[in-house]
């Protein structure tokens, strides 16, 4: 004989949506996941439009970062430029952080970085060469390992970006590596050179400063030439937004060649 016990089986109350019925308790641990996923971006894009960058990235390399790293990705391809280059910044904090504890799920982001500049992404990429830049100027580990792939993206006969609004990326995050491991980047100086007489001035001062920061004697030819540029650009330097013209940079350069 087989003798039954009494099951008490606790009683979950059911929502609908539609037509079909689902847990409350399930919906409602949803609905705190989403709202503290927004609390969290929030939190996030106050403190890098706060004024205050230095003090915003000690705030957020506090925060867990696993769950600040989509919404740093998306500030990338904000339009709001304070937004957009503290994200930058912070990305190399959060990312240096992370390969420390997990290496690979570092290297995930990476990876999800270079997939936003292949064209089969869809997208455009914005702002990821010059968080590539940033994480490796930040982490050696890194750096070592795709200091190689953010180079190949100025070369034509590599991962060549033809957007001149990547390419001013680009070289920004070249210049952001070339300032911290110029070891890793000074082998790849005769594929930068070009662009010192490219159209757009932003570029040509980028890569100015590119070739004073690893002291390209190659170089001096064209950035007197550039010593009349008029032309201005923004740039993130020492992490405040700088505007200057192309003809500060070439002159920079030319005295850090001697």
């Amino acid at each position: 004989m087989i003798l039954f016990r009494h099951l008490v089986i606790p009683r979950v109350k059911l929502c609908r949506q539609g037509s079909f019925p689902y847990s409350c308790l399930a919906g409602t641990r949803t609905l705190e996941l989403k709202d503290s996923g927004r609390s969290l971006k929030k939190k996030l894009f106050d403190l890098l439009n706060q004024g205050d960058l230095e003090k915003a990235l000690v705030e957020i390399g506090r925060l867990p970062p696993r769950q600040i790293i989509n919404p740093l990705l998306s500030f990338l391809q904000s339009g709001n430029e304070k937004l957009k280059w503290g994200a930058v910044k912070a990305m190399g904090v959060v990312v240096s952080q992370l390969a420390d504890r997990d290496l690979e799920a570092a290297r995930v982001i990476m990876r999800r970085l270079m997939w936003s500049l292949n064209d089969e992404s869809g997208g455009i990429g914005w702002g990821s060469p010059e968080a590539m830049g940033e994480i490796l100027a930040t982490h050696r580990g890194l750096a070592h390992e795709y200091a190689h792939i953010l180079l190949s993206y100025a070369r034509e006969d590599g991962n060549y970006l033809e957007h001149e609004g990547l390419q001013r990326g680009l070289l920004w995050g070249i210049g952001r590596l070339s300032e911290k491991r110029p070891e890793l980047v000074r082998g790849a100086a005769a594929s930068l050179l070009p662009y010192l007489a490219s159209q757009d001035g932003a570029i040509r001062g980028l890569s100015a400063r590119i070739m004073g920061l690893l002291q390209i004697k190659e170089a001096q030819l064209e950035l007197r030439k550039l010593t009349g540029d008029e032309s201005e650009l923004f740039i993130l330097l020492e992490d405040n937004l700088t505007l200057l013209r192309v003809k500060d940079l070439a002159e920079e350069a030319l005295r850090a060649i001697g």
